[in-house]
């Protein structure tokens, strides 16, 4: 672990093994099937010519020849009929059969596309919940194999359009209009895919720590908070005397409160046990934000639990972004599934969290 969804051709990661969506036959065909077996070349062709072909649901290995994976593991999902006919237990098992060949291989990571959301018709918001589903299962008892999603278009991935359409008022009834265009075209900066341990990753809405602020707010309100918050008055040594606690221990202290175990926390917030060990034996870790928000989320935080975590790291949410926003939006709902906040942000054109 942990789960990620991207974007990009499935043909050129560098993972351990990659996901075919084939056809029964294994012999090739269009879409994603056909774009794998023209990169790996003709060899490809003769080591599926004799596996026999595949059942629906059911997945089968072979060498990862010209791509740079070392293996590809090709499994065929089911033709949409209405989903009467079997179609999300045959698609389950498509992602299950390839995570146990991946695991019987050694493999550390893999890479699926969207199986059956194709030509096979599938309907891609249910596609992506029955992916996400079983992969979430899979890994929550096993360790130690990073999965991906891979979308090439991500104008062509969905999810459920009640879900879309709430989210979407959300962010257009709390994002300030001077942002809206901006954002909306570009992603801001502290929510591109920047590595957690950058040390220059700086939010500058903390500041406003204990209480709300409006980016619109006067600037003399602003100073007024700064005056209340900091006596000028204290040395250096007496400030750094009354520190809070570092992220690390404060993680480490609401895991205990909350009755979880390690494995269980790192594992929910969609981070990997090598992340986590890095943490718990790091007093002064520097987290990047989306860390913190994914053991947020984990543990169920409330919103200003989830304020309070964040300042321990230096970060804060506001309303300057569809990041922020997208984010507080499922955590006053009560809706703490991470692998359904990352589907919403990668549809919103947002950086996931957890990693």
């Amino acid at each position: 672990m942990p789960v990620k969804i991207i974007r990009g051709d499935i043909t050129k990661l560098h993972v351990d093994a990659v996901v075919n969506a084939a056809n029964s036959s294994l012999l090739g065909g269009g879409g994603v099937d056909g774009c794998i077996h023209r990169a790996a070349g003709r060899e490809l062709l003769d080591e599926c010519r004799l596996l026999g072909g595949c059942k629906t649901g059911d997945a089968k290995i072979t060498k990862g020849y010209n791509m740079p994976c070392k293996y590809i593991i090709h499994t065929v999902g089911p033709v949409w009929r209405g989903g009467h006919n079997n179609e999300p237990e045959l698609l389950a098992s498509c992602y299950r059969k390839s995570l146990e060949l991946a695991a019987e291989h050694d493999c550390t990571s893999i890479a699926f596309p969207l199986i059956s959301s194709g030509v096979y018709g599938y309907p891609k918001d249910k596609a992506i919940r029955v992916a996400m589903d079983t992969v979430k299962e899979y890994i929550f008892s096993h360790d130690d194999i990073d999965v991906y999603i891979v979308v090439y278009n991500r104008d062509r991935f969905e999810i459920d359009e009640k879900l879309y359409s709430d989210v979407n008022e959300y962010i257009n009834a709390n994002l300030p209009e001077m942002y809206s265009g901006s954002i909306t075209e570009q992603e801001p900066r502290m929510n591109r895919d920047i590595p957690d341990d950058f040390d220059d990753y700086y939010d500058v809405m903390s500041i406003f720590s204990d209480r709300e602020a409006s980016v619109s707010e006067p600037l003399s309100s602003v100073q007024e908070y700064s005056t209340e918050k900091i006596s000028f008055d204290d040395s250096l040594e007496s400030m750094l005397d009354n520190m809070d606690e570092s992220f690390s221990d404060a993680l480490l202290h609401i895991i205990d409160s909350k009755g979880m175990t390690d494995v269980q926390c790192y594992k929910k917030a969609n981070i990997s046990r090598k992340h986590f060990s890095k943490i718990r034996s790091d007093v002064n870790y520097r987290p990047g934000k989306s860390t913190v928000i994914a053991f947020a989320i984990a543990l169920e935080l409330n919103l200003d639990e989830t304020q309070s975590l964040l300042r321990t790291a230096g970060f804060a949410l506001s309303h300057s972004n569809k990041f922020d926003i997208i984010i507080e939006y499922f955590i006053i709902h009560g809706t703490y599934d991470i692998f359904q906040i990352n589907e919403t942000l990668f549809k919103f054109g947002q950086a996931t969290i957890g990693g």
